[in-house]
């Protein structure tokens, strides 16, 4: 037998390396290496281009066209039938591709797609593998949700080598694997859910979605310390990568495209887990916002860009004198770097000095903002806290803000004032680079140049 090569792989971004090493040069996470044992790959690859079925995906003669003669037509779409899937995904799953579904255990990965693929199969032959499972199991969970069990086809196998000769029978539209961590493939020593397994079986089931033109969902688990060779190994073997995202002590879950060769990125999908399974979001910013009706000091709402709409989410601070002199920065749903820079800026060009106060700033609703539009709202949320001086529930904020104190523009401004109008906001405060040219009805736009002309219309205000 041909002696295994040994490489070290990087769980979090995938890079891999001759040696051990403490840290990753790519990603500088520390203890992320982990051994890959790499046996001889057999003689030959598996060809799973056979038969009438799938003509056109492999064995075709390699040609070179120019890039204007390519055919840009769009390629089919197969829809789930839930819209909120279809938006992250791009419109729905492409023939040929390859999807990679990952989150937390219980986040409700398995659901979703138990829920999309029973509805599907009625038009789409389908084929469920679970290697985790028993098909009493999954069964049991289709009936406690009440979907249809006809014409879905389940099938509890590991071994990536029976999976694809069994779907050469079956000739499925769609290939289901959950999950990716419990398979193993011919020729790699290596246990179930170590690096090695994981990249070689995903390899395997992707070189058989491509060649045959089904369409692939792998289910990838994701631990705390990701020591189960996670997702970012498969990044960039698969199309598409989603995940599934949930907070310990909310309803909702947050689906997000991270990776979608087919569709745009940091699209966001949302659901919300009832007793009947998970139940598209249509109006994300209704389960985000609480208006009371009652103002409330630290409490600022703003409108993110998810993807190719806007959101309305609420900020919440408390600021809190500090004790034993060592203050503390708390934020959830937001970067800490982002919030300590706004501090200092805070203090610079607004005169507000925070040095000796606690400050905890939360994003309602377990959502996490990457975007610098939510800057101005996030000061001014502490401001208020300090102060201890409500903002109107009735205002809307967004801006990003510069070192120097200014207040910059942001993509779709006047999108996202059309938005807070609609939810019943009257006045917006937004940066002078996105004052809409005419006036939007039932709600007043009031421009500001830096940090100082907005601390102004909230003592105004």
């Amino acid at each position: 037998m041909a002696k295994a090569k040994i490489q070290f792989v990087c769980t979090s971004c995938g890079a891999d390396y001759s040696k051990w090493q403490g840290q990753c040069g790519e990603c500088k996470d520390w203890n992320t290496l982990k051994e890959f044992r790499e046996s001889k790959a057999p003689a030959g690859r598996p060809d799973f281009s056979q038969g009438d079925r799938f003509a056109g995906y492999a064995g075709a003669k390699a040609s070179i066209k120019a890039l204007s003669e390519v055919d840009l037509n769009e390629q089919a779409r197969l829809e789930t039938g839930i819209s909120e899937f279809d938006r992250v995904l791009g419109g729905g799953l492409v023939a040929g591709s390859a999807v990679l579904i990952g989150g937390h255990p219980g986040a409700g990965k398995s659901t979703l797609l138990l829920q999309t693929l029973c509805v599907m199969a009625k038009q789409f032959s389908v084929l469920y593998v679970t290697g985790e499972e028993s098909m009493q199991q999954v069964a049991m969970r289709a009936q406690r949700l009440n979907l249809p069990r006809d014409d879905l086809k389940i099938l509890s196998e590991t071994s990536v080598e029976t999976i694809t000769e069994v779907a050469k029978e079956v000739q499925p539209k769609i290939l289901v694997i959950d999950s990716i961590q419990v398979m193993h493939a011919p020729g790699i020593e290596s246990a179930p859910g170590s690096v090695a397994q994981v990249r070689e079986s995903a390899a395997w089931l992707t070189r058989f979605a491509k060649q045959t033109g089904t369409i692939l969902i792998l289910v990838g688990h994701v631990t705390k310390d990701g020591s189960l060779a996670g997702p970012k190994v498969l990044e960039h073997m698969i199309d598409a990568s989603v995940m599934l995202e949930s907070s310990g002590d909310s309803r909702f879950r947050t689906l997000r495209a991270i990776k979608n060769r087919f569709g745009a990125v940091n699209e966001l999908g949302v659901f919300a887990m009832l007793d009947s399974g998970l139940k598209e979001v249509k109006n994300p910013s209704s389960i985000f916002l609480n208006r009371s009706g009652e103002d409330s000091p630290g409490s600022v709402v703003t409108v993110v860009w998810e993807g190719t709409r806007p959101m309305l989410i609420e900020f919440q601070s408390l600021v809190d004198s500090a004790t034993m002199g060592h203050p503390r920065r708390v934020a959830v749903g937001l970067d800490t770097n982002r919030l300590n820079m706004m501090l200092a800026i805070l203090n610079r060009h607004g005169g507000i000095f925070t040095g000796d106060q606690d400050v905890f700033i939360n994003v309602v609703g377990g959502v996490r903002v990457n975007e610098t539009a939510a800057d101005l709202a996030s000061t001014l949320a502490i401001l208020s806290s300090l102060r201890d001086k409500p903002i109107s529930s009735n205002w809307v904020v967004f801006g990003e803000i510069g070192l120097n104190g200014e207040v910059r523009p942001v993509p779709n401004g006047q999108e996202r004032i059309v938005e807070a109008a609609k939810h019943g906001f009257t006045r917006a405060i937004v940066p002078i680079g996105n004052k809409p040219r005419k006036n939007i009805e039932g709600i007043q736009v009031v421009p500001v140049k830096n940090l100082a002309e907005a601390l102004e219309q909230i003592r105004e205000g």
